[in-house]
């Protein structure tokens, strides 16, 4: 059986080796850029810019990033309105009508497609108090808007009223 002798090195001598290899490595890099560097054109040194404009720059960006997040928070609650606008139909569940009876108790007569309930608020919940007759065809379309006409009628009859 052989044995092999283990040669005593210095602690940093293998972390040496690699460093140079590095550098020997990098020189031709390091002399390219100094190459490139020294081919751009060299004028004055511009000086800071106007510390003014920039804080008004940074106060606008301010206010544009204020202003998207708060029309995304305002789309965010609304869009169920905006989607009722654009498909143009009625909302199937109205509130018709509201009476406060005092202290924290309330009637409501709510209205669904062409049913309609009267049901009772309190603190302590809300109840089914009774079925009302079934609307007609032409109540469940004035229910849809406070005219029956839509907006387009109510904004025409207001200019011929005001002309």
């Amino acid at each position: 059986m052989t044995r092999r002798q283990f040669t005593h090195r210095e602690p940093g001598t293998a972390l040496r080796g690699s460093a140079v290899a590095i550098l020997c490595l990098a020189m031709p890099v390091v002399a390219w850029a100094q190459a490139e560097t020294s081919k751009l054109p060299v004028g004055p040194v511009s000086p800071l810019p106007d510390t003014g404009a920039s804080v008004l720059r940074v106060f606008g960006a301010l206010l544009v990033v204020l202003a998207l997040f708060f029309a995304g928070v305002w789309l965010w609650k609304n869009w169920q309105r905006l989607a009722a606008l654009q498909g143009g139909r009625a909302p199937k569940l109205n509130i018709l009508e509201v009476k406060s009876l005092g202290n924290r108790q309330t009637l409501f007569v709510i209205g669904y497609e062409r049913q309609r309930m009267l049901v009772g608020s309190s603190p302590t919940g809300m109840t089914l108090l009774t079925q009302l007759p079934e609307a007609t065809a032409d109540e469940v379309a004035a229910t849809a808007s406070p005219s029956g006409v839509g907006f387009a009628g109510l904004l025409k009859s207001a200019m011929e009223k005001k002309g």
